[in-house]
């Protein structure tokens, strides 16, 4: 689902680490537990589907987006000083009429879509509950499949890996940098991306339709072929203060894999 190293250059599984097979198992289930609490509102917080987000904020938001992406450092998510005016911006769009925390805003045309999503106070503290929780059990139902399936094994091999799944522990508030932000003022953006998001993946986690994402005319018809249902996606994840009150915005990019970028 996400987008995946070179073969000739990716180590072949047998010439990793027990303990790099376990981190960069642990970072799968990290990525897909962001995809989860970002998008499942419709599903666990009430959130609602708000089509018809006006296309000049759309754009607006995506330039400014794409902006601070590229004056950070690719080495760090950690946004510099002199961006903060941009932050701001983006962190009170929602303080406009007809917006709002907590809904998913979606301007999109044929091929083309833009989600835009804002938390604020209490419900950045529960993103990060269903943050953890999600990683949490994935990890726990890997390392019971893993053991159920290859615990039988005297190999050394197999028995480290195993210990190495068991010695995986991530804080998700720590790894998302959560205290720097809320003591320090200071403001984070991190990405992910897939080339060929599965359109209806995506939808079973919003807990509604692909056309009520994308639209009739993009939606895939009946009995979709893999094609049909790949969309290159982009999610960008800002965090900051803003008047004390700690808050996120969320912006999602999709376009039909088939289309020209």
């Amino acid at each position: 689902m996400f987008d995946e190293p070179n073969e000739e250059d990716a180590p072949t599984e047998k010439a990793q680490s027990p303990k790099q097979r376990a981190a960069e198992k642990a970072d799968e289930f990290r990525m897909h537990a962001e995809l989860c609490a970002v998008l499942e509102g419709v599903r666990k917080f009430d959130a609602s589907l708000r089509p018809g987000l006006d296309a000049e904020l759309a754009r607006n938001i995506q330039r400014t987006i794409g902006r601070l992406e590229k004056a950070k450092s690719p080495e760090s998510p950690l946004l510099k000083p002199d961006s903060a005016a941009q932050v701001l911006a983006m962190l009170s769009c929602c303080d406009g009429e007809g917006v709002g925390t907590n809904d998913y805003h979606i301007h999109c045309r044929p091929g083309e879509v833009m989600i835009v999503r804002w938390l604020a106070g209490a419900e950045v503290e529960q993103f990060y509950e269903r943050l953890q929780a999600h990683f949490d059990a994935a990890l726990k139902q890997y390392r019971e499949e893993e053991r159920q399936s290859h615990g039988w094994k005297q190999d050394a091999a197999t028995t480290d890996f195993l210990d190495a799944l068991d010695a995986v522990t991530i804080n998700m508030s720590e790894r998302y940098l959560r205290e720097l932000v809320r003591k320090s003022s200071v403001s984070v953006l991190s990405t992910q991306a897939a080339d060929e998001m599965d359109i209806l993946h995506l939808s079973f986690i919003m807990n509604v339709e692909p056309s009520e994402i994308v639209g009739e005319a993009s939606a895939p018809g009946d009995s979709p072929s893999e094609r049909d249902r790949a969309w290159f996606f982009k999610l960008f994840s800002l965090r900051g203060m803003l008047g004390g009150e700690e808050r996120m915005c969320f912006f999602v990019y999709l376009q039909k894999a088939d289309d020209e970028f």
